[in-house]
């Protein structure tokens, strides 16, 4: 099945989960990963800004604050397809951008390099088992981590983890994917 494909099928069933239901589970999938070794672990955490109907981050960011981590959220730069990971301390350093995202304010955020950052929550639209993932298209993350070293984590729910998707030769997996039922480990790590 075409990656365009498999991505309208699943959003589709995204969108069609009942409110009650996706809070439910965005709940379920951030209390595995808040015990997660690598997550106590780590200082500092990118993560990205939800937008409805991915798993919920945004509770997540603010649990993540209270256990003391630096969390870092993506400025998306249009025109090179890259990303600059700013550190938050509160939602009020964002503003909105286009398509009704929001993102860090630069000028009273600070800018974190890639190898500053130890664990990356990675978004995506569907997975495998093996960690590869079909995102929303625009090849930011892919970018992003064929020079990050870190851990990475993806948040999914059980519909949106297939048996087989298309793979390209640029396409990186991540290492960990959280359900609300399910902990994959995608990789060997270390």
């Amino acid at each position: 099945m075409e990656k365009s494909t498999l991505r309208k099928s699943v959003l589709h069933k995204l969108n069609n989960v009942e409110s009650a239901v996706h809070n439910e589970q965005s709940h379920h999938i951030h209390k595995k990963v808040l015990v997660e070794e690598k997550v106590k672990n780590a200082q500092v955490i990118g993560i990205t800004l939800s937008s409805f109907p991915e798993v919920d981050t945004w509770n997540l960011i603010q649990e993540l604050w209270k256990l003391g981590k630096q969390v870092v959220v993506p400025k998306c730069e249009p025109a090179s397809r890259g990303m600059t990971f700013y550190q938050i301390e509160s939602f009020d350093q964002l503003e909105v951008v286009y398509m009704k995202l929001k993102e860090p304010i630069p000028t009273i955020t600070k800018k974190m390099e890639a190898t500053q950052i130890d664990l990356l929550i990675v978004p995506g639209v569907v997975f495998n088992k093996q960690g590869y993932r079909i995102g929303f298209g625009g090849g930011y993350y892919d970018r992003f981590l064929s020079g990050y070293k870190g851990a990475t984590f993806a948040l999914a729910f059980n519909c949106q983890i297939v048996d087989d998707l298309p793979i390209e030769r640029f396409d990186l997996p991540v290492q960990y994917i959280i359900t609300e039922t399910q902990r994959i480990q995608c990789s060997k790590v270390e």
